[in-house]
């Protein structure tokens, strides 16, 4: 990343330290901000031209009121239904849209963009070429999901789904000078994610099967994902809770083995969530299992379900269905 590139300056010396974050800036000196980012200490110039992949990373910024200040977001056309429902769907439609399928170092290169938000294995990629080392030598600084730390190589601890969304919203509060209102986003949907486990009951949880996608083998979230989190909050238990991965593929037999008593269906655009729903039931392996016997589905949307602030609204969600199924 080139200095000459960033050209936002504040007028006074500023020092702030909060959260294992610095943020220092002088009137012959750029903003820049230290964070703690997968396990290195990362100092970031400002971003002038910011680009976010995918929900996570476009939600996270806009829930910051930073919308007017990025320079764009890569969305798979998947995620559709998403910005459709979306709480900031208003900012989509003001941000310039650079790609409908995957992050490439291409569009970030020719969007110019100086910083890029992404998840490990997710945007970033070895095996595609678009990773932070790679885009550092084009003078594009990368800032990695802290969801998807506990696969990165230089990432020392794991933290748990919602501490790792609480974790980039500050961090992102203090890159784009907007700490305040990072905490305040923080205190609120920590507000709220008590109040889901508030209401809770004090009986055995019950167990909740992910199913996001596929027919062979069920794609589903395990230990590192938002759904576990939002899943414990709302008085359930995730059956693959102990699925050492983010999200990931098991076999059948093992879902029939859980014995789910509710399956979380996530809706986006791969296939209709009734479709989804309705190739569950046909299945004579679970035809047995409590959740298809007794009939209990709950469509969730994807952005409900991937890190960041829609968290609390999946969780409210999901609390409210299984209170009104007696659990």
């Amino acid at each position: 990343m080139k200095p000459s590139r960033v050209t936002a300056l504040f007028a006074a010396a500023l020092l702030l330290s909060a959260c294992g974050a610095q943020v220092e800036a002088g009137p012959s000196a750029p903003a820049q901000a230290t964070v703690t980012n997968c396990g290195a200490q990362v100092t970031f110039p400002a971003p002038q031209r910011p680009v976010a992949y995918d929900v996570s990373g476009a939600e996270k910024l806009f829930a910051l009121g930073l919308a007017g200040r990025m320079r764009g977001y890569v969305m798979n056309s998947l995620g559709d239904p998403s910005i459709a429902g979306s709480p900031w769907k208003d900012d989509y439609a003001k941000v310039e849209r650079l790609g409908t399928s995957r992050v490439t170092r291409e569009i970030l290169v020719n969007a110019k963009a100086d910083w890029v938000i992404a998840g490990w294995n997710s945007g970033f990629s070895e095996e595609r070429g678009i990773t932070p080392k790679l885009l550092e030598q084009v003078g594009i600084r990368s800032y990695l999901h802290t969801e998807t730390c506990w696969e990165y190589p230089t990432a020392k601890s794991e933290v748990t789904p919602l501490e790792a969304l609480y974790t980039d919203l500050r961090n992102l509060g203090d890159i784009f000078g907007v700490r305040q209102r990072a905490d305040e986003l923080v205190a609120e949907l920590k507000g709220r994610f008590d109040k889901v486990r508030a209401g809770a009951p004090k009986s055995p949880p019950a167990k909740v099967f992910v199913y996001d996608s596929g027919t062979d083998q069920p794609f589903t979230a395990g230990k590192h994902a938002a759904p576990n989190d939002i899943i414990d909050a709302a008085g359930g238990t995730n059956v693959f809770r102990d699925l050492q991965d983010g999200w990931g593929s098991v076999g059948w037999e093992a879902v029939v083995k859980a014995e789910p008593e509710v399956i979380v269906v996530v809706d986006y655009a791969d296939r209709p969530a009734q479709e989804k729903i309705a190739f569950v039931k046909s299945s004579p392996q679970l035809k047995n299992t409590p959740a298809v016997r007794d009939n209990r589905f709950h469509v969730i949307s994807y952005g409900d379900l991937v890190s960041g602030p829609r968290n609390a609204a999946g969780a409210e969600s999901l609390a409210a269905y299984l209170r009104s199924i007696g659990r």
